[in-house]
């Protein structure tokens, strides 16, 4: 059973930051694309941001764009997700998702993805 698990959600006021974190058990963790997707209650759940296996591309939803961070550590088997100037409307559950690296996919459509973490809540007050 392949696990995702994310961590580093909370509650946090407009303005501020919070950094994601999801580890995964997967290998060579190096071969997979990541991603995050959020879902607010009610809601579909929609692409944030990810990363190709090797860390070289990133895209970003154009909501979060400029505000949030990708990144990887393949040694750590670790991608985070930064996040500044957290605004109301970032509040979701944070999903991780992973997908083993082939040519010609879309990593911003979300059934591009396999292996998905249970998530882990953002609360922005503010």
């Amino acid at each position: 059973q392949v696990q995702l698990v994310e961590s580093g959600g909370g509650l946090v006021q407009a303005g501020g930051s919070l950094r994601l974190s999801c580890t995964t058990a997967q290998r060579p963790f190096s071969s997979y694309n990541m991603a995050w997707f959020r879902q607010a209650a009610g809601k579909e759940r929609d692409f944030v941001a990810a990363i190709s296996w090797g860390g070289g591309s990133t895209y970003y939803a154009d909501s979060v764009q400029g505000r949030f961070t990708i990144s990887r550590d393949n040694d750590k088997n670790t991608v985070y997700l930064q996040m500044n100037s957290l605004k109301p409307e970032d509040a979701a559950v944070y999903f991780c998702a992973s997908a083993w690296a082939s040519g010609g996919v879309d990593l911003r459509r979300r059934e591009t993805y396999r292996y998905w973490g249970q998530g882990t809540q953002v609360t922005v007050s503010s």
